[in-house]
């Protein structure tokens, strides 16, 4: 925190921590290895009130099964002095889908059928869409109230109200050559 909050004094740094869900058993499940969110809030914490710019990821959002907990993760997130937020929509590469489909069998067999048919609502009836503009955030019904959700509650909170957080690049020197 040291070193970001002296290089976040100079607009050189900001930091973005993810918040997927606030039930412990589907972090569990999801992200067995990574902190619980009372530990990346209270990052977030820190780092805020050392002025080091925070911004929450609320990702990835999987429909029906960690999207109920959006308005919360942002109040809590705000709370902790994240400033910004940005949320996105699963997205399922080939390399995961067929991972991320086992899994959901697995754990929410009596919903799973349900959350892929929102995600493939999202994605143009495919379960990937790679392109830029589309592949974070998805299109249709469930896209769009995820997307007016979102916007509502950031606008209640105060996030995303300031210019975007951008970093100095004009202090930048390459390295010489030894």
């Amino acid at each position: 925190i040291d070193i970001l909050a002296e290089m976040a004094a100079d607009d050189l740094c900001s930091v973005a921590i993810s918040i997927t869900t606030l039930d412990t058993r589907l972090k569990r499940l999801m992200e067995p290895r990574a902190a619980s969110h009372q530990a990346r809030l209270a990052a977030m914490e820190s780092l805020s009130a050392a002025g080091v710019p925070v911004t929450l990821l609320f990702a990835p959002v999987i429909p029906t099964l960690n999207d109920c907990d959006m308005e919360k993760i942002l109040n809590q997130a705000r709370n902790a002095g994240a400033q910004t937020a940005a949320y996105m929509l699963l997205r399922l590469p080939l390399e995961i889908r067929d991972l991320f489909f086992e899994w959901l069998q697995e754990h929410y067999s009596l919903r799973a059928e349900n959350i892929i048919s929102l995600l493939r609502q999202s994605r143009g009836g495919a379960d990937n869409d790679s392109r830029f503009g589309h592949r974070m955030r998805g299109t249709g019904t469930f896209a769009d109230l995820l997307e007016q959700r979102f916007r509502v509650g950031c606008k209640r909170l105060g996030l995303n109200q300031r210019e975007q957080i951008t970093a100095r690049t004009d202090l930048f020197t390459a390295p010489e050559r030894s």
